[in-house]
């Protein structure tokens, strides 16, 4: 059942003639390639620099080459986006992860509780390390960071697991305020 309640307690987008020719055609290829246009695109539209940078800070550490996989990321994401209680995060990127991972039950057990998911040894240490990111990151020691080259992670991809844990912290925070409600294509895709 659609609800007709607003998409966020801020304006969003009506019109993307209105937009930026540049913020306009990012959102008309996301709208092209996943069939709608997910409400966080068309409320971030209305503050034009600040799409642009969350976009650009988001397409560097999600979309990079690198030793975690997209699934992983997308692990990351849904894990502390539940630490912090932000509905439209954990279930459009729930939605995502369940794509990626290609194990729709997975993202749901992520999202419940990660600690009791069917993953591996590895991404339980990942999860861990980012949710003590979102819950505990000035007690941080460098026996943690070690912990986890023990699972094959190197330097870069341990800033990687930080860097995803807290932009998301931010995104989080901005989806909480805002009231940003996710989609309905978002709860059945991928299952």
């Amino acid at each position: 059942m659609q609800s007709d309640a607003p998409i966020s307690r801020f304006p969003a987008v009506s019109s993307l003639d209105t937009l930026p020719e540049d913020i306009r055609e990012c959102i008309e290829a996301i709208h092209e390639k996943s069939g709608f246009i997910p409400n966080v695109f068309l409320v971030l539209a209305n503050r034009p620099d600040e799409f642009r940078a969350f976009f650009a800070y988001h397409d560097a550490i999600m979309e990079k080459p690198g030793n975690l996989t997209k699934a992983e990321r997308e692990m990351i994401v849904v894990a502390t986006s539940s630490l912090n209680n932000c509905h439209y995060c954990v279930i459009a990127h729930g939605a995502i992860l369940r794509i990626r991972a290609k194990q729709p039950l997975v993202a749901d057990q992520i999202a419940v509780n990660f600690r009791k998911a069917d993953i591996t040894d590895r991404q339980h240490a990942m999860l861990e390390f980012a949710c003590k990111v979102v819950e505990a990151s000035d007690r941080i020691t460098d026996a943690e960071i070690d912990a986890l080259k023990t699972h094959g992670f190197n330097d870069d991809d341990v800033w990687n697991i930080m860097a995803i844990a807290a932009f998301y912290g931010m995104s989080n925070r901005i989806a909480n305020v805002s009231s940003l409600r996710p989609n309905t294509e978002f709860y059945t895709m991928g299952r």
